[in-house]
């Protein structure tokens, strides 16, 4: 699964050692806030040391979540857990390719005058 949302918090990181292969392992969790009309905030998880460290990413960077969703019964409980498994930096939709505007008039329209800024008087001097 995949989400786009904005980087709200990063967490400390976590670490331990596992009991039944004594192992060490890694674990860095952040929150993410999607957009829409109801902005959720959902606290994903990247297990082990060779994931992207997200701490390099400043609040508010929009980002690119690629992650799985697992659920797991303990004690009659379920609980679930989001774990990422890419992050990157989303690309901003402004740098996105425009298509080019024809300037040619469609055929048998006809020829408006073309619209020049010298051709009216201005009384406004703002420069926009």
């Amino acid at each position: 699964m995949e989400l786009q949302a904005r980087l709200v918090q990063v967490l400390p990181v976590q670490s331990g050692v596992s009991s039944k292969t004594g192992n060490p392992w890694k674990r860095q969790s952040f929150i993410v806030e999607t957009d829409g009309q109801y902005p959720r905030k959902i606290c994903i998880g990247l297990f082990g040391e060779d994931k992207v460290d997200v701490s390099t990413f400043a609040p508010g960077t929009l980002l690119n979540v690629s992650f799985d969703i697992e659920s797991r019964e303990f004690n009659g409980r379920w609980y679930t857990d989001i774990r990422a498994w890419r992050v990157e930096v989303a690309q901003s939709p402004v740098n996105a390719p425009v298509a080019p505007v024809s300037a040619a008039p469609a055929a048998g329209a006809a020829d408006p005058q073309p619209f020049s800024a010298e051709s009216e008087p201005s009384t406004d001097d703002l420069p926009f």
